[in-house]
């Protein structure tokens, strides 16, 4: 179970710093502002497919916080993954705020 989690996050990270993943040509995602915090999709490949992930920040007085995140949920689209990766990490803001920083 733990090397599969390690690989996972291994691939979000390396998605988010542009080596995997995304848009043909490593277009990447808009950054949408919600609420405070700063919403960074980056569907990452899985197969033919394009899986939900990316991060939510927030600066605050003691830096900015930072959640990496990877749900199961793909699509055939990188426009659609995108989609779908805003409007979960809007629904995790709204339902834990600040929690999810710990």
């Amino acid at each position: 179970m733990l090397p599969k989690l390690k690989a996972a996050l291994d691939k979000l990270l390396g998605s988010l710093l542009g080596s995997a993943g995304g848009k043909a040509g490593s277009q990447a995602a808009p950054v949408v502002e919600y609420k405070g915090y700063r919403i960074i999709p980056a569907p990452t490949r899985a197969g033919d497919q394009f899986q939900t992930a990316g991060a939510i920040e927030k600066d605050t007085p003691d830096g900015v916080k930072r959640h990496d995140f990877i749900r199961a949920d793909t699509y055939a689209s990188w426009d659609d993954a995108v989609a779908f990766t805003t409007f979960k990490a809007k629904q995790v803001i709204d339902q834990q705020g600040d929690r999810i920083f710990k």
